[in-house]
This record gives C-alpha cells, structure tokens and sequence, in this order.
C-alpha cells in the first residue's frame, strides 16, 4: 500500500470550495489534472473522471463515490481493470481554519498487485494534486471575493 497528500489553505469557506469541487461540469474550466468529469457526488454512484497527468497519457476511470458529505469530504474508489490489481481512493478532506478559510487535503491510497510497480507513476500523481489544489484555490477565491462596486461614471459625478 502507499499513500500520497498534498494540502493547501484557501481563503475561502468550505462551502464555497465544495461548489467548486462538486460541479463536475465545470472541471474543464479550471482543473488541470482532471479536465472532464460528469456523474452525480453522491454515496454509491459512479463517476466519471478523465485525467491528463502533466506526465503520461490521459486516462478516464470510473470511480464509485464512497463519501460526500458537504463542505467536509468527498472520497471515491477506483479499479484498474478489476479490484485488487491497482487499486485508488482518492479523498479530499476539507477543515475549516480559524481564520474562516478552508484548510484542503488532497490524498490517495494505493493498493493492489500493481503497486510496487508504479512507483514512479504515483510519485509523479503528487505534482498533480498540486496543480489541482492551486487550481482550486484560485477558482474557489476568485468566487468567494465579493464583487467590487463599479467605478463612477462622468454621470455619475455631482454637478
């Protein structure tokens, strides 16, 4: 078995980092390591996720969502051709911070036949959480910022 995390902090509240990580439809938007995804988040159903690692082909898997409780984790399984040979639960685990930000980690666990195999393959996965986080973080910041208010216009000015 092995295991890899990355983790950020997101100046935004856990709310708003879960719509971000929750609309599937807008992966291809902003995310660079899982660039389409469709399905439904929810405990029991079946994603589906393409992934273009920054290092190798793209792959889509099919994971079955095993945890979505709202603002505080999502975690799903995946299977290379059948349980048991690669094996992948990925898990991201939102905390809020003190400061009202939102704390995000990011892991996966590996397990199966495959595994002492694909070392090179896994380590290089970690790069990619951290383009997804940072990724994250700015979508999820970018919403959360309340909209300025518009700069006066000559008709606005007094007269």
């Amino acid at each position: 078995m092995k295991t890899i995390s990355h983790s950020i902090e997101i100046n935004a509240p856990a709310a708003e980092v879960w719509k971000v990580l929750t609309d599937l439809a807008a992966y291809s938007d902003w995310n660079p390591f899982i660039r389409e995804a469709s399905g439904d988040v929810t405990v029991g159903q079946r994603l589906t996720l393409r992934m273009f690692p920054a290092d190798g082909k793209p792959m889509t898997f099919r994971p079955r969502v095993l945890a979505a409780d709202p603002g505080v984790e999502l975690r799903w399984i995946g299977h290379f051709v059948l349980p048991g040979i690669f094996d992948g639960e990925h898990r991201f685990t939102l905390t809020t911070t003190a400061t009202g930000g939102t704390e995000l980690l990011q892991a996966e666990k590996f397990s199966g036949l495959l595994v002492p195999f694909t070392a090179k393959t896994i380590s290089a996965t970690r790069q990619n959480f951290a383009a997804l986080n940072q990724a994250l973080k700015t979508r999820a910041e970018s919403l959360s910022q309340p909209n300025p208010a518009p700069a006066p216009t000559a008709t606005d000015q007094p007269r």
